[in-house]
């Protein structure tokens, strides 16, 4: 009777851990498929209100025209082309601002810093990504232009450099914060097999330790990218949103999301300017998809070799 009491409990308990599995796997299953599904939608939305700018305005000049001008009397002009430049550049100049010192960072406080110095830097270096991007924006707008401007002597108080150091600022805690976790995480028999065959620390960090930690490191960047990407506030009130032409850091440029956040306030509902301003979103939409998927290709590379 006890033998049979006591199977019994072990295969109710036994019944009921693989009923909790089977449960837990499907709402992991569903947050999965909540996440798709909501990426699915916002493709949908924005290919119904943004195609019908193609059948309606002239889509190659979208593409390739300089000119953006689609509240002209005569002949309205869709021109990306200068957004697409002043997001390109911004972004790069952000990127070449950032990474060096977010990897560097990152390296500093995972392998070299006192444990006490790197219990106090990290808190406050991810306060940084706890900031409301107007207050960077508000500080762009107001401080960092006017030095810009008396350091360069720039044509323009509010210009693409300005613009790209603020979102360096933005990338950093990203960067830094998911680095350091990447080299932290390589294991301590690699960095102990490498000082006991005689190579330096700082030998072994560069030679062993980044390499391991470059599929993490490379993440941490690409997620960066595409939080300066996709900024709005701070490269509207930071780059002056003069949508010309311009490979001058120092001049007055534009971004993709900018433009849409200025003009679809005051857009008529359903016009062709409407629809264009969805067109830019649906080029945003792939530029972002191109840059995740490149990311995913080379992580996978490094997995390979590493």
């Amino acid at each position: 009777m006890k033998f049979n009491i006591s199977t019994l409990r072990k295969y109710n308990h036994k019944k009921i851990r693989n009923i909790k599995d089977k449960a837990i796997k499907k709402i992991l299953l569903g947050f999965g498929l909540t996440a798709v599904i909501f990426i699915i939608l916002i493709l949908v939305f924005l290919l119904i209100e943004g195609l019908p700018f193609f059948f309606e305005g002239d889509g190659l000049d979208f593409f390739t025209g300089d000119v953006w001008d689609p509240s002209s009397p005569n002949t309205p002009r869709y021109g990306i082309l200068p957004m697409v430049l002043g997001t390109f550049l911004v972004t790069l100049g952000a990127i070449v601002i950032a990474v060096p010192i977010g990897i560097g960072c990152s390296i500093y406080l995972a392998e070299i810093a006192h444990p006490k110095i790197r219990e106090t830097l990290k808190p406050i270096i991810e306060i940084l990504a706890g900031i409301p991007s107007v207050v960077y924006g508000f500080f762009a707008l107001v401080i960092l232009s006017t030095w810009i401007d008396k350091i360069f002597n720039s044509t323009t108080r509010l210009n693409a450099l300005t613009g790209s150091i603020m979102l360096a600022v933005m990338m950093l805690p990203i960067i830094i914060s998911l680095s350091e976790d990447a080299i932290r995480s390589v294991p301590r028999e690699m960095k102990e097999a490498s000082l006991a065959l005689g190579l330096t620390k700082w030998d072994t960090i560069r030679g062993v330790v980044v390499p391991a930690a470059l599929s993490g490191i490379t993440a941490a960047v690409i997620l960066g990218v595409a939080r300066a990407i996709g900024e709005t506030m701070t490269v509207l009130m930071a780059t002056g949103n003069a949508p010309v032409i311009s490979f001058d850091m120092l001049s007055s440029m534009r971004t993709m999301t900018a433009t849409i956040a200025i003009e679809m306030g005051e857009v008529p509902f359903g016009s062709t300017h409407y629809h264009s301003l969805f067109a830019i979103g649906i080029v945003l939409f792939a530029i972002t998809f191109i840059v995740n998927f490149i990311a995913d290709r080379v992580m996978k590379r490094f997995r390979e070799k590493y």
